[in-house]
């Protein structure tokens, strides 16, 4: 089970067009990129010391605004999924072509929920990829919720119940977060190693935030140098 439960911000004002921002972000980078060519292209033609200082200058404001662009892009990406569960260890064909149904009535069987307890799945598919060969990892499920408070729900329970068993085989739940995310917060596993070691207590936190409690008082980290 994963011990990683985001604090996901608040997302009840107005909502936002998602497909309408990445399109300007993309639209943005573009324009981006052909002006760093444009700009190089100049400097190529002339030997001014001040020009090029000033190119340079433009350039390095350019590649700072890609950054904050590809920040937003993958917070927005994040904010999409933010209903999602991921879950590893089903064996393939499982679900008979019924994925909904299916893990609407193993899901609260395996994380000991009460029998009533409706997921209210919006939809659930295997990971897009290619079909694993025999004795490879089966593909994830992919799970869209329609209720936050759901999603919480499935993943405390993973992750309170420990390892989580059906039918011999191991099963995982996680948030479905971005790539980009996931590898920010892989960078924090040799300290979570070394604080379940000392039985320290800890939690990580969207987006990708370790806080440490320690005799009582409360510390925050944005990255695993810190």
């Amino acid at each position: 089970a994963s011990d990683l439960v985001p604090l996901w911000p608040d997302l009840t004002g107005p909502s936002k067009n998602i497909s309408e921002d990445i399109k300007t972000i993309l639209t943005s980078i573009r324009q981006i990129s052909a002006t760093i060519v444009e700009i190089t292209q100049e400097t190529h033609l002339s030997d001014s010391d001040g020009r090029m200082t000033a190119a340079e200058m433009k350039i390095e404001s350019l590649i700072s605004d890609v950054a904050d662009l590809r920040n937003c892009l993958d917070d927005q990406e994040n904010r999409a999924r933010r209903n999602n569960v991921r879950i590893l260890g089903f064996p393939e064909d499982v679900e008979q072509g019924n994925p909904t149904q299916f893990l609407g009535e193993a899901l609260p069987a395996l994380l000991k929920l009460p029998e009533e307890t409706d997921l209210a799945t919006e939809r659930a598919h295997r990971s897009l990829a290619p079909r694993p060969a025999p004795g490879q990892r089966p593909h994830p499920f992919i799970v869209k919720l329609l209720h936050f408070p759901m999603k919480e729900l499935l993943l405390k329970s993973a992750w309170e119940l420990g390892t989580l068993d059906w039918e011999g085989r191991r099963i995982l739940f996680f948030p479905n977060l971005s790539k980009a995310l996931q590898d920010r917060c892989r960078l924090f596993l040799p300290v979570k190693k070394i604080l379940r070691e000392k039985k320290v207590k800890y939690g990580l936190f969207y987006p990708a935030t370790l806080r440490i409690t320690y005799k009582g008082e409360t510390s925050s980290f944005g990255t695993a140098e810190d």
